[in-house]
């Protein structure tokens, strides 16, 4: 019998979180719910309907709210035998539900879950419920499996299985000719857009025709230009907003480098593996960055990119100005990071685990 899987997710298509998008791929029955760590709504309908409701009100289930009692007769209606809850918190949230109905359970940590101060004092005591109960707990990078294990998951249980880009991101073809650094995702503090705006100054009193695109959106986005415009590089830095897939990869095309800048938040929070570095590296661009959560896991220095410590903004400076002093440096570190993102991080190795472990999960 073909396993029915639920996942899972806070966000129903969040732009940045293509990794997740990309498990509805999972060789199952996909029912996918959403709306919050508790889910409340099913992808192609309304888990509210009013049969639902009137099911909740004549059943009594003590212990239980009547969010907690919607999903679970959605859950049993659906015939689910089995859970991947994409976020720690959407996991230890929804706990009480899949115990009950006793559905085999992986989780898939994917970054502020592990790593923010607020998050994980506010889910301890779950998250010990949630490692106990789990049949697998996947993260994206060593330092988050080391972050895990220090909250009590037990070793037996964790796994690194980093996702990869889509796979049309391997058919693009930088042309290396252009001086353009292009900088993909949200505008959040631990993405420090700030720094890789500051760093970038110095790139332009070197290079005077130097350009930045920074593409996404997030709560910096309004600070991001105004910083740049204080700095006198209102017509060097361009902000377009989230992308679509075709437009991120013809500004791949275009670029000569990706950079990013992360840093731990003042909050703790820190990146899993950003996608959007997989993704150029995919697309064969080097990555200048941090040595930050997973990156240095993905991004080899003075291989198939540059590093630095992070908030060391006059060494990214150093290695954009690099990139652009040192000709054939940026195709070199390209195509090292293709064929490592390949052979390494590719979607199809991150699909197959998972639907091993899936399919290796039984009803308790």
């Amino acid at each position: 019998m073909e396993k029915t899987l639920a996942i899972f997710s806070p966000s129903q298509n969040a732009y940045s979180e293509t990794f997740i998008q990309a498990h509805k791929k999972l060789p199952f029955q996909i029912k996918y719910y959403y709306g919050n760590t508790l889910p409340n709504s099913l992808e192609g309908q309304n888990i509210l309907d009013a049969g639902l409701i009137e099911k909740v009100q004549r059943k009594l289930l003590t212990g239980f709210s009547n969010a907690e009692k919607v999903l679970l007769f959605s859950l049993k209606k659906e015939k689910v035998n089995c859970v991947l809850a994409e976020y720690g918190t959407t996991a230890a949230d929804s706990l009480n539900v899949i115990k009950y109905l006793k559905l085999p359970l992986i989780i898939h940590f994917h970054g502020y879950d592990a790593s923010s101060r607020e998050t994980i004092e506010a889910y301890k005591i779950k998250y010990k419920a949630v490692f106990e109960y789990a049949s697998k707990v996947l993260v994206v990078s060593k330092k988050m499996y080391n972050d895990l294990l220090d909250l009590g998951c037990s070793k037996d249980k964790l796994l690194i299985n980093c996702y990869g880009p889509d796979e049309s991101f391997f058919g693009v073809s930088p042309v290396f000719t252009n001086q353009q650094f292009v900088a993909i995702g949200r505008f959040v503090e631990k993405k420090a857009p700030h720094l890789v705006i500051a760093a970038f100054e110095k790139v332009v009193e070197a290079f005077p025709d130097a350009k930045l695109v920074m593409a996404g959106d997030g709560l910096l986005l309004a600070q991001s230009k105004s910083l740049a415009k204080s700095l006198g590089l209102k017509d060097s830095i361009t902000f377009p907003g989230a992308l679509n897939r075709g437009q991120v990869q013809q500004l791949f095309s275009n670029s000569i480098a990706f950079v990013q800048h992360s840093v731990i938040a003042e909050s703790g929070d820190s990146e899993g593996t950003p996608v959007a570095i997989l993704e150029a590296q995919a697309a064969g661009l080097p990555v200048i960055s941090t040595y930050h959560a997973g990156i240095p896991d993905v991004v080899i220095n003075e291989v198939t990119g540059l590093l630095v410590e992070e908030n060391d903004m006059e060494g990214m400076a150093k290695n954009m100005i690099r990139i652009l002093n040192e000709k054939g440096l940026a195709e070199k570190l390209g195509v090292a990071g293709r064929g490592r993102v390949r052979d390494c991080f590719n979607m199809d190795k991150h699909l197959g685990i998972l639907t091993n472990l899936i399919k290796q999960a039984n009803t308790i």
